[in-house]
């Protein structure tokens, strides 16, 4: 193998721009070549067995229910435990591997990964329901999470020589951050790329080796980053793919005494459970499992009279819309001051107007939520909605052979409305009117979650203000409250928002980690 020398500096991987025809038809044709590929029966990887069970998981379209993407085996509890036993026998090899290796299997995977990022955009617009811009965005972030975490492994490896300890004559004295053991991954289905690729390869390039429980709705986009690791040589046993349910492979794994930390994306509720489930300490268990969670978020807008109105309403509606409002990120609130709140609110209501729902593969703005769980728990947020604010705009189903909702905005409502308050993980904005900045600072923070936020205004004292005031772990300025990027914006929240574990920032290694001090006497 190659050794790494000479790294470039971490830049992040530019966007595909689908207004050119070239790229249009480019994304176009691998669709296609993903199509011609679907329904095929996806094995459990065990070491290097690959194991196929007469349980399966179905993955479907969301946007067309009758395509199905593939028949995904589905693992018990017994091929759980033997996943964890390889996982266990692996990791006595895996850690001793140095971290300049360890990192050249993630730039190979990079490098493989950016030579066919249409073909993991084409399979997740298929699989998740995303359009082409926002499926190349998490290609583009799971690039940048491999390249971004090799050479973060390769920094913490030299910390002796960059940052060394405090010189004590007669003596020895280096840090060095080695890896925990073996880890239970548990990414989530709204990025089922780039969450699912960061969360995995921060571990492994740490010397940790896995076991990756993809989300149920999309198996297939995991299952496919986990065979290109396998074609650049990662060695076997490294990453197991146990695909399974929650309730009976989830819960297994993640009160067994030899996992040693749990990686987790997902909703309130189910970090809370797997966060009771890490504190206990089962039979034979010889450390304190940590958590790394996020739990996701109710973001919100704040928007004063001295702001760029026209700004402030595009990014309210790219940030309750994008992906169907289906991030942990989305800005499913606006909070605006009463002097400019008539106007702000026509402006979103006539933006979210244009948003025309339809099949992501042929690129429309809006597509479907992910599933029939979700489309109803949406839809009865939206009948909730109907008592407490004013319908502006959506607010039913839309057409098309999938779980399709029109974009919907609720104005007039009060803060402590359910829809203000809860998590809906859809296409539903609530705008709410405050007296001044200061009250709609206070709305804003009225909530159990802070993951991000913005603040739109043009008043210097008031944006220093925000910058103190607002809680949550992303916090932006005249910008909307999606988009975050590998190494420009590490990406965690506070409170319910889980850990605060800055995905993509130069401290998230150190969570897959422990520092070991060595003194040596000379």
């Amino acid at each position: 193998m190659n050794k790494t020398e000479n790294i470039s500096p971490f830049v992040n991987e530019p966007f595909v721009n689908f207004s050119l025809e070239e790229n249009k038809q480019a994304m176009e044709k691998a669709i296609s070549i993903v199509k011609s590929e679907l329904g095929q029966n996806i094995p459990l990887h065990i070491g290097e067995k690959k194991v196929f069970t007469e349980d399966v998981i179905t993955s479907i379209n969301p946007g067309n229910l009758d395509e199905v993407i593939g028949y995904v085996s589905k693992a018990n509890q017994a091929l759980a435990e033997e996943a964890m036993q390889m996982a266990v026998s692996t990791f006595e090899t895996w850690k001793r591997v140095p971290a300049r290796d360890r990192a050249e299997y993630l730039f190979k995977a990079a490098a493989l990964m950016r030579e066919r990022k249409h073909e993991f955009s084409a399979l997740m617009i298929l699989e998740s329901g995303k359009n082409y811009a926002e499926a190349d965005a998490d290609t583009a972030e799971a690039i940048d999470f491999i390249e971004f975490y090799a050479r973060e492994i390769l920094r913490l490896d030299q910390i002796n020589e960059t940052q060394p300890l405090t010189k004590v004559q007669g003596e020895d004295n280096r840090l060095t951050y080695i890896p925990l053991g073996v880890g239970v991954i548990i990414p989530p289905w709204n990025f089922p790329l780039a969450i699912c690729v960061g969360m995995t390869t921060a571990a492994v390039v740490s010397g940790n080796t896995v076991l990756l429980k993809p989300a149920s709705t999309t198996p297939a986009i995991a299952h496919k980053f986990v065979a290109l690791m396998e074609e650049v040589g990662l060695p076997a046993g490294v990453i197991n793919f146990i695909p399974g349910s929650g309730e009976e492979v989830g819960d297994y794994l993640t009160s067994h005494p030899k996992t040693r930390f749990i990686s987790f994306t997902g909703s309130k509720e189910v970090g809370l459970h797997i966060s009771k489930l890490a504190a206990n300490t089962s039979e034979g268990q010889i450390w304190i499992k940590r958590l790394i969670a996020e739990m996701g978020g109710k973001d919100g807008i704040v928007v004063d009279e001295t702001a760029n109105l026209d700004a402030a309403a595009q990014s309210i509606v790219a940030s309750a819309f994008g992906f169907q409002g289906q991030k942990c990120s989305a800005g499913s609130r606006a909070i605006i001051v009463e002097a400019v709140y008539d106007e702000v609110v026509e402006k979103v209501k006539a933006l979210t107007e244009k948003l025309v729902v339809g099949l992501p593969e042929l690129n429309y703005p809006a597509g479907p939520v992910i599933d029939k769980g979700s489309y109803d728990k949406i839809l009865n947020y939206i009948e909730i909605g109907k008592g407490e604010g004013t319908l502006l705009t959506g607010g039913s189903p839309a057409e098309g052979n999938g779980y399709y909702i029109q974009p919907t905005v609720f104005a007039d409502v009060k803060p402590g409305a359910r829809i203000m308050k809860e998590e809906i993980f859809g296409p539903v904005l609530a705008i709410c009117k405050a007296s001044d900045y200061k009250e709609a600072i206070e709305i804003y923070n009225d909530t159990e979650f802070g993951l991000t936020g913005s603040y739109f205004s043009s008043d210097q004292n008031r944006i220093e203000e925000a910058l103190e005031t607002m809680h949550c772990g992303n916090l932006y300025i005249n910008r909307k409250c999606t988009g975050a990027l590998v190494g420009a914006h590490p990406f965690g929240g506070f409170n319910m928002s889980g850990t605060d574990s800055k995905a993509g920032g130069y401290d998230y290694l150190l969570l897959f980690t422990q520092a070991k001090l060595t003194s040596r006497k000379l």
